[in-house]
């Protein structure tokens, strides 16, 4: 297929090569980066989303934030300005599912399908194409993209055919991050205070109904002092701002979700917004004045 990519990032840069290695043709439009590495002579690089639009059948996007998404969509010369009837507009992003069911709707007037279809897994869920990606939009629309899903995670679901319903998944999924990185945070902070082995204490915690994949890869983080993103603390705090959003809208209580944004605001002032996701633990070591092992 001819696909379209915008948004080569940490995470999009890895995407885009799987499709690529598949045979693919792709095509980008580059803002703030040059192109990768890994895609070098193996993407076009066009003047405009909208030129973007023109020459693919399949345009994803993966951009950081909401607003990202509407400039890339909207702003003259983007991509809804190349759409056409036929066209697959896939969005991978992590944005509002109340904004991702007005940007749907004008990409359908013009003709085109829309998809959300944000993912987890971090940079090395889109490097080793093992993204767990969520999908809200037409089955028949679904249908036609999930080969490319395929190529890129090792999860896929169509969780309803509503846009929007795939963002409210993926809201869904970065409360669970949060409040497990959190708690594990504060199971390795108390044990290394109290003198365990914090180490020993992760081993066999991962033998119980502890374990988690949170538990394995960023408990080892903690420990390790390896906070180099991954997924960083201001793109998680932008998730956890569209959960509390959408729950007061929806009149729901989620409080122990308003405590990890505290606690990754309490990283922001200590100088983290870049750190990855697992470094909510330097807050909780910060309030306890020990640290789970030494840097």
């Amino acid at each position: 297929m001819k696909i379209g990519f915008i948004g080569l990032g940490i995470m999009g840069r890895w995407m885009a090569g799987h499709l690529a290695d598949a045979g693919h043709e792709l095509f980008t439009v580059t803002h703030r980066s040059p192109v990768p590495d890994n895609l070098s002579g193996r993407i076009t690089e066009c003047g405009s989303g909208k030129e973007v639009a023109e020459a693919a059948e399949v345009i994803i996007l993966m951009v950081p934030d909401t607003p990202d998404v509407q400039k890339v969509l909207f702003a003259d010369g983007g991509v809804h300005d190349g759409l056409s009837n036929g066209k697959i507009v896939v969005d991978m992003s992590s944005i509002s599912p109340t904004e991702t069911k007005a940007f749907a709707a004008k990409v359908k007037e013009a003709g085109a399908g829309y998809l959300d279809a944000p993912v987890s897994g971090g940079e090395g869920g889109a490097k080793n194409a093992q993204l767990t990606i969520m999908v809200g939009g037409a089955q028949e629309t679904f249908d036609t993209i999930k080969p490319l899903f395929d190529i890129m995670g090792s999860s896929v679901t169509l969780v309803g055919t509503a846009n929007g319903d795939g963002q409210t998944c993926k809201v869904a999924n970065q409360i669970v991050v949060a409040l497990t990185i959190e708690a594990v945070g504060e199971a390795l902070t108390f044990a290394s205070k109290a003198g365990a082995d914090p180490a020993k204490v992760r081993q066999a915690l991962l033998g119980g109904l502890a374990q988690s994949k949170i538990l394995d890869v960023h408990g080892q983080r903690m420990i390790d002092r390896s906070f180099d993103p991954g997924f960083r603390i201001e793109l998680h705090q932008k998730d956890l701002n569209l959960a509390l959003q959408s729950a007061k809208q929806i009149g729901v209580s989620l409080p122990n979700t308003a405590t990890a944004q505290e606690l990754f605001n309490a990283c922001n002032a200590l100088g983290g917004q870049a750190w990855d996701h697992s470094g909510m633990v330097k807050a909780l070591e910060q309030m306890a004045q020990h640290k789970v092992s030494e840097d």
